[in-house]
């Protein structure tokens, strides 16, 4: 747990080709509903759902950006602040497949490269129509460094995971965030402190020293030593350096 009362809120891009699922993912994962009829995204679409992990309340802000390049103008300002990825293709769209890298690679271009991102073959319900090899989509997913899931968003299969592992590694992020901030404001020693050790008897033998006084702290005797130059002098008297005219 992060802090108390405090909401953690996660902007979540869902990003591929048009008809690959994105808008049917966002709306079977916040509303528990899925529909066959597809209507193309314009522009962005928006959800939000409320979750609970390890004892931390987590907003998912779930944006839905259009996959077909005649909206990459309006859509390409949405992804700023991202804090969030999914990649997305289709089992029985090769082009989908082909295009994960160039969206990757505009993902970080747009945000950087240090969000969490997971790689989604969507619609696996449909293998008897697949297009796309397992195998090709763990290599895939493997050469790009990418947590990689199988999802049917109509039978909800694997949905929910996908939004829980990305909640996941932001609350994670942050952790190691405040972390690092704590460690590099811990309080520096000052210079000039030190302790002092040795044998109480031993030091208090010196009590008498004619040299110096000694001091008892808290059970640990150090002795002060008088500055030679100075003892026994008397104060100059600054007049006595006065020139008289």
């Amino acid at each position: 747990m992060l802090e108390e009362d405090v909401e953690i809120a996660v902007k979540v891009v869902v990003v591929g080709n048009g008809a690959v699922g994105k808008s049917s993912m966002i709306q079977r994962y916040c509303k528990g509903i899925f529909t066959k009829d597809y209507k193309k995204t314009i522009g962005v679409d928006f959800l939000e759902k409320q979750v609970r992990l390890h004892a931390d309340d987590v907003r998912l802000m779930l944006w839905d950006t259009a996959g077909q390049e005649e909206f990459d103008a309006i859509t390409k300002a949405y992804y700023r602040g991202a804090q969030a990825c999914v990649l997305a293709f289709s089992t029985t769209d090769r082009a989908s497949f082909e295009a994960i890298e160039s969206w990757k690679n505009k993902i970080e271009e747009e945000v950087g490269p240090n969000i969490p991102i997971v790689l989604v073959q969507n619609k696996i319900d449909l293998l008897d129509d697949a297009v796309v090899e397992q195998e090709e989509a763990e290599s895939l997913a493997k050469r790009l460094k990418l947590r990689f899931y199988r999802t049917s968003v109509k039978e909800n299969l694997n949905v929910s995971e996908v939004f829980k592992y990305l909640a996941e590694k932001h609350i994670q992020k942050i952790r190691q965030e405040i972390q690092q901030e704590q460690e590099t404001t811990q309080p520096i020693r000052q210079i000039g402190m030190f302790n002092t050790t040795g044998n109480e008897n031993a030091n208090a033998s010196k009590s008498n020293n004619k040299n110096g006084a000694t001091r008892n702290l808290g059970g640990e005797t150090i002795t002060l030593q008088p500055n030679k130059t100075r003892a026994g002098t008397k104060p100059k008297n600054p007049f006595n350096r006065c020139k008289w005219f």
